[in-house]
């Protein structure tokens, strides 16, 4: 039962995208410390990461044209199981960055874990990003510093994120207000 399980697994992502797509995502993995089966879209312009020194790890993921990764010295980015970026997604990792599994990551999304330079002569505070579990990021959305948005939560197009989201709720503006509860548990 068990090898029928793992076959099915299997087959189904080999039939979800070309060979010249998981190709692209073998290549592109290289960049990875540890990771599952990529899958790169529309590769053009290629999707870039920029490591400093920190650690990169995925699953099995798609990554569409135009992504960045940005990982600084001692940082950690994580990107669960099943999980996208559209493109244009950027990810400035700093400290931490979280991705759950089976997130939706959609196109010019922005995520950073800091503030990049230094505010009022004060240093650059960075504080870690989680996005759980099952959470859909709309189009041009802006997730700062320092906020867990909770499991199935979804994030409206050009909502700009300062603070912690709970579990299964739809969040829209700027900065991001409740809107209303996400009804698929």
């Amino acid at each position: 039962m068990a090898k029928s399980l793992t076959l099915q697994k299997i087959t189904f992502w080999l039939k979800k995208y070309s060979l010249v797509e998981y190709l692209a995502g073998l290549w592109f993995s290289r960049k990875f410390d540890k990771s599952g089966i990529l899958a790169l879209t529309e590769r053009r312009p290629w999707p870039q990461v920029i490591n400093k020194g920190g650690t990169l790890t995925a699953g099995n993921c798609q990554f569409y044209s135009g992504v960045r990764l940005e990982i600084g010295a001692n940082a950690r980015l994580q990107i669960g199981n099943g999980t996208y970026l559209n493109r244009n997604a950027l990810i400035v990792c700093e400290n931490r960055v979280t991705l759950g599994k089976n997130c939706k990551i959609a196109w010019d999304v922005v995520i950073m874990d800091t503030d990049l330079h230094p505010v009022n002569s004060k240093p650059i505070i960075n504080k870690p990003v989680t996005i759980e579990d099952e959470v859909w990021v709309g189009c041009r959305s802006i997730i700062l510093k320092g906020v867990t948005i909770g499991r199935g939560a979804v994030i409206a197009a050009g909502a700009v994120v300062t603070k912690d989201i709970p579990p299964y709720t739809m969040w829209g503006g700027a900065p991001a207000r409740y809107i209303t509860d996400v009804e698929d548990r």
